[in-house]
């Protein structure tokens, strides 16, 4: 590594599971990047659920892992580790990491990194990976979305449901989101969304219907699980399917097997943290052909609720456990 970078940083870490307040600042090596692994000096990092979760001790990081939570970033390459890592020291990126984020510097395997669109600034860019990557390995790998089906999101004014929406309605198909106040719903609408579901007030499997002439929907993004599945078949199209990636409701559920059978639904669930480097280089390849150009040209920015610095992770996790933001919490170093 070059002679120039510091033998020590500044993070974040969790002595011990707990709430917001285990959240502590630490000093800690600056860490070396090893083969295909480029080094990046951070800028800002996203707040996203795993970070909680693992805060609380529910989600360890994958063997071989740091510790320090977070999984997006963005910032400067400060230094290579052998092999071609696809970039040059002094290059702005954007990357999707296991972990370790929550700090001054952070290595990211070079495949998952993508190049800092010039058109956003290193809070929004840092804003993107783990909600992009999420949406598209879920709705358009997983979830196939095809030309001219329609995506119901759950939780559209989340992190992940914003992102869904941009991404989807500019790529031309029609969007359904749900949300739990009018002011939610409304931003649904701005970033694109077709219809806005309050659920707290509407039924959205009945509006679902409704809006599709009866067809259902196509693709559902869930993050919610437990008694929301049986409601999202009774609105889903034949052949339709089901990506869970979140169970803020219950991770159990009862459904209708026999009219999961007579209309061809397949329910699927994944998470992206513990697949390999190849997986995820896959994803970067296509946000970087579909999804890219329409940051550069000013189609699709992040929406970003509140920004705070490093030492105040403890306030950003709490600004996402109350639940009332819409949009990216993030982080930054500067």
């Amino acid at each position: 590594m070059s002679g120039d970078l510091p033998n020590e940083m500044t993070c974040i870490e969790v002595p011990v599971p707990g709430e917001p307040e285990a959240l502590q600042p630490a000093l800690r090596p600056v860490p070396t990047p090893g083969a295909g692994e480029i080094l990046i000096e951070v800028a800002a990092a996203g707040v996203n659920r795993p970070d909680l979760m693992q805060r609380r001790g529910q989600y360890p990081p994958p063997p071989g892992v740091s510790d320090i939570p977070v999984l997006e970033i963005a910032g400067r390459v400060a230094a290579l580790g052998e092999g071609d890592t696809g970039w040059q020291i002094g290059d702005k990126v954007t990357a999707l990491v296991a972990g370790g984020g929550y700090a001054e510097y952070c290595v990211a395997p070079g495949a998952q990194a993508l190049s800092a669109p010039g058109a956003l600034s290193m809070i929004e860019a840092a804003a993107l990976p783990e909600t992009f990557f999420t949406v598209w390995s879920n709705v358009f790998d997983r979830g196939r979305l095809a030309p001219g089906e329609t995506l119901l999101v759950q939780g559209g004014s989340s992190g992940i449901g914003t992102a869904a929406i941009m991404i989807a309605s500019n790529l031309g198909h029609p969007v359904i989101a749900t949300a739990g106040t009018e002011e939610k719903c409304q931003a649904c609408r701005d970033l694109g969304a077709a219809l806005a579901i309050n659920y707290k007030t509407q039924d959205f499997a009945e509006e679902v219907n409704k809006f599709t002439d009866g067809r259902g929907a196509d693709v559902i993004l869930d993050m919610v699980g437990s008694d929301y599945l049986q409601r999202e078949l009774d609105c889903l199209a034949a052949d339709g399917r089901i990506s869970v990636i979140a169970t803020l409701g219950g991770s159990s559920a009862e459904i209708n097997v026999t009219k999961l059978m007579l209309k061809r639904h397949t329910i699927s669930g994944s998470t992206l943290r513990t697949r390999s480097v190849e997986f995820k280089s896959a994803i970067a390849d296509a946000l970087r052909a579909q999804v890219w150009p329409l940051i550069e040209a000013g189609q699709i920015k992040p929406e970003i609720f509140a920004v705070l610095p490093l030492a105040q992770a403890a306030e950003a996790h709490a600004i996402l456990e109350e639940g009332h933001h819409i949009g990216k919490v993030m982080l930054s170093t500067g």
